[in-house]
């Protein structure tokens, strides 16, 4: 069966888990009659479950269910030839992916998930990057806050300063201003499965700790580590490390290695999260690398677990790009958007990539959302997932 006669156009895998419901009351909530609402289903283990999320988050009874459990290869790649797209939450993606991405490629189905697990991504690429770009299924990781608001800002920011100053940013730094959220059980499983992954295959800790883990027979220049406080010159305020700059710096430099660098080879990039001058703000910044430490607590939320509406509702973010060319000129971009970054926002992240990926034709192969989608994406998220992208000066 060719993709343009497929029934669905997206499927929303694992649509019974905290997030999956999210994306799924996205569509229901965002293009209910709208006339490019895309024709899609909810898909999990258990179709009681299925016709209870259906019933919770108001959408139509006619709204189609598809039965597929993640143990069954059979099963997925069953569900995958009837749809363009599949959007999947079921994580962690170590645990319950490998089939899932196998059954996209082999069926030239496009795939999007939330997925912040470097050493398995990486497994994923060596294994099916190439018949991937052969079947023409576009997989697509860490299409949420990890790392599509960085990967895209990058991106921008870029775009802007070829069109200013005739050539890339050599240097970029990625600074959250400010973020107000919540860690999810799955967050809490996905880390915890990686560490049991690394103690199995000690392999995995070189691709966790290079920033060009993901960018296989290329290695870049020596990078900013971004591990420990420093005072931000840029800025004026100190900064600390970010907990998901390990994830979003890979991420980044896939996007610059698979578009063959237009950012540059000798590209440097890094993150970390700003607070404040003074002695208040060095402070406070070593306060966050040391919680960084057990970022969890000593009760991690169980999978499943999330904020509340409340908490999703009233959280936010706000990341400023600093890009420096070679010769010294200077722009700065920024990236806000509303919602709790990890869920609400995250939720609306990945349904957008999923329309984006209906809506732009580009080629297959295991990549990221800015090499795939670029500027398509950040007008979807703009319009229609409360997502700033603008430059600053």
């Amino acid at each position: 069966m060719s993709k343009e006669s497929r029934e669905f156009d997206i499927i929303v895998y694992g649509a019974t888990g905290y997030t999956g419901r999210l994306v799924a009351e996205h569509f229901v909530r965002q293009y209910a009659g709208r006339d490019d609402a895309p024709k899609w289903a909810m898909a999990g283990r258990n179709k009681a479950k299925l016709e209870d999320v259906r019933t919770l988050i108001g959408a139509p009874d006619e709204t189609p269910l598809v039965v597929a459990d993640a143990d069954s290869r059979e099963a997925l790649e069953a569900m995958c030839k009837r749809t363009k797209v599949v959007l999947t939450t079921v994580g962690p993606y170590q645990l319950y992916g490998d089939d899932l991405v196998a059954a996209c490629v082999a069926t030239g189905t496009d795939y999007a998930d939330l997925c912040g697990e470097p050493g398995w991504m990486r497994e994923q690429i060596d294994k099916h990057h190439e018949a991937a770009k052969t079947s023409g299924a576009r997989i697509c990781f860490s299409s949420g806050f990890d790392s599509i608001p960085f990967d895209l800002g990058v991106f921008m920011l870029q775009k802007e300063a070829k069109e200013r100053f005739g050539k890339p940013a050599s240097r970029v730094k990625g600074r959250v201003r400010g973020m107000q959220g919540t860690f999810s059980g799955g967050t809490a499983a996905s880390l915890t499965a990686t560490m049991k992954s690394v103690a199995k295959n000690p392999k995995l800790i070189s691709i966790l700790q290079s920033p060009f883990g993901l960018t296989p027979g290329f290695e870049g220049p020596n990078q900013p580590s971004g591990l420990l406080p420093e005072y931000d010159e840029d800025t004026g305020k100190w900064a600390a490390p970010f907990i998901m700059a390990t994830i979003n710096t890979k991420n980044v430099h896939r996007t610059n290695f698979l578009l063959g660098h237009p950012y540059g080879e000798d590209f440097k990039y890094d993150e970390m999260m700003l607070t404040s001058p003074g002695d208040a703000g060095k402070a406070a910044a070593n306060a966050v690398a040391e919680m960084l430490k057990n970022p969890f607590g000593a009760k991690p939320p169980k999978p499943g677990e999330g904020p509340s509406e409340e908490e999703r509702e009233n959280g936010f973010y706000d990341v400023l790009f600093i890009g420096k060319t070679d010769s010294g000129e200077e722009i700065r971009y920024g990236v806000t958007g509303k919602y709790d970054p990890g869920y609400g926002s995250t939720s609306r992240m990945l349904a957008e990539t999923g329309m984006a990926l209906l809506h732009k034709d580009t080629p297959g192969g295991v990549g990221t959302p800015g090499s795939f989608l670029g500027e398509k994406l950040v007008e979807r998220l703009e319009e229609n997932a409360e997502i700033a992208f603008a430059v600053e000066s």
